[in-house]
């Protein structure tokens, strides 16, 4: 919830557009003059409502309610700018979401690292209703973390969680190399 701002000064006064014999009443207008001070940052609000909107000028604390639109976690621990990138390439990452490509791109946004992402790849079927094909390799999705950026576990293992089918293996693993692919 936006805070209130000290001094701030409202561009349509009420006591101006009061009727007339209310604008010449001192009462009528030091009454009007508090609703102003305390509609004043709603009216900010609503004057620059589009900067609320982009993930780039929209104020830190916005940020989650913004991300909740587009259905994103922003973790809190996360620079301000790993952020704001996240809820800016989210729209745009629903085009390859639920790919391997997707994902890494997600990481990439997430650490600033390619990382290594290695799927079983194929699908399962069944012709029975609750079966499986028992030829087919058991789904899974492997991140691989190099321990340079093993601060992020975490979130990456979050961020895997969330882009990964609930059917599907999923694994971070710590690697002692930094090469990413």
């Amino acid at each position: 919830m936006r805070g209130t701002v000290t001094d701030l000064v409202t561009p349509y006064p009420i006591g101006r557009y009061l009727p007339a014999v209310y604008q010449e009443d001192d009462f009528a207008q030091r009454f009007t003059a508090g609703l102003d001070d305390v509609l004043a940052p709603a009216v900010a609000v609503l004057d620059s409502l589009e900067a609320y909107a982009d993930p780039d000028t929209t104020p830190v604390d916005f940020l989650p309610w913004l991300a909740g639109w587009l259905g994103v976690a922003v973790e809190e621990t996360l620079p301000e700018a790993a952020r704001r990138a996240r809820v800016k390439h989210a729209a745009e990452s629903f085009v390859v979401r639920g790919t391997c490509a997707g994902l890494r791109s997600a990481l990439h946004t997430l650490t600033g690292a390619w990382l290594e992402v290695r799927e079983s790849g194929g699908v399962r079927f069944s012709d029975q209703a609750g079966g499986c094909d028992p030829r087919g390799a058991e789904p899974a999705v492997v991140v691989r973390l190099p321990r340079a950026l093993a601060a992020h576990r975490e979130t990456v293992e979050a961020l895997v969680a969330g882009a990964v089918p609930a059917h599907v293996h999923r694994a971070v693993e710590l690697t002692d190399h930094d090469h990413l692919s």
